[in-house]
């Protein structure tokens, strides 16, 4: 959620760059890699502890037969599907700007609606997986992990953007969706602190409630044209 509010900071900041870099963008990386050293230390010397319930699932790997994989072949087909990935990615992003053109759609909610879950397929396989594994932890760490590594593409982008700052270039749904995602992870902090065992669907009212803001934000957007 920090991380989010700072485009929202240097977007109401004076369009101030150092070599077509804002210093938001630096900010960014800062406060990330903060973040990540904090979780360290927390997670290394806790100064507190959860209470332990019957719904308590440690995390716990799974014990690998004699026939699993060698570990170097293991990080050469990662490395290989990193590489695809990233292929991909190139790809849906050029065929995205192509159809952005044809249909008239804008590139914004071409970004929301169709970019944005044809690049997160590989993330909900992963996490389906890993559910299904029983790796509860890596599961949620993949999805919190992957939306706030995400906003570091922000920087980045600013650095690859020459014609100033990338957060003055940003439009009113753009501050909208940064504006919905902040108003999502609310709603899962909620969850932590009240969590139901079963609700509408058998699941949380966290769950539903970010099904529900999605919902609506998407068609709020189509709304618009």
């Amino acid at each position: 959620m920090l991380t989010l509010s700072i485009p929202l900071l240097a977007y109401s900041m004076p369009s101030f760059t150092i070599w077509a870099l804002h210093p938001a963008s630096l900010v960014l990386v800062i406060v990330y890699v903060a973040g990540l050293k904090l979780s360290a230390q927390v997670r290394a010397t806790p100064m507190w502890e959860p209470t332990q319930t019957a719904e308590t699932r440690h995390d716990v790997p799974e014990e690998e037969g004699t026939d699993a994989p060698a570990t170097a072949w293991l990080y050469t087909e990662l490395a290989a599907l990193i590489a695809m990935v990233g292929i991909a990615g190139w790809v849906i992003a050029e065929t995205a700007t192509v159809l952005s053109a044809q249909t008239g759609l804008s590139q914004a909610i071409m970004g929301t609606l169709f970019t944005s879950v044809a690049t997160s397929l590989p993330e909900l396989v992963t996490t389906l997986a890993a559910v299904r594994r029983g790796a509860l932890q890596l599961a949620v760490g993949g999805i919190i992990g992957g939306n706030t590594y995400d906003v570091l593409f922000l920087a980045l982008s600013d650095a690859a953007y020459r014609d100033g700052s990338l957060y003055h270039a940003m439009e009113g749904r753009h501050i909208f969706l940064i504006a919905l995602a902040l108003a999502m992870s609310a709603v899962l902090l909620l969850g932590l602190l009240r969590r139901e065992k079963s609700g509408a669907g058998n699941i949380g009212f966290e769950s539903v409630l970010v099904l529900a803001i999605y919902a609506g934000a998407i068609l709020f957007q189509i709304a618009l044209g």
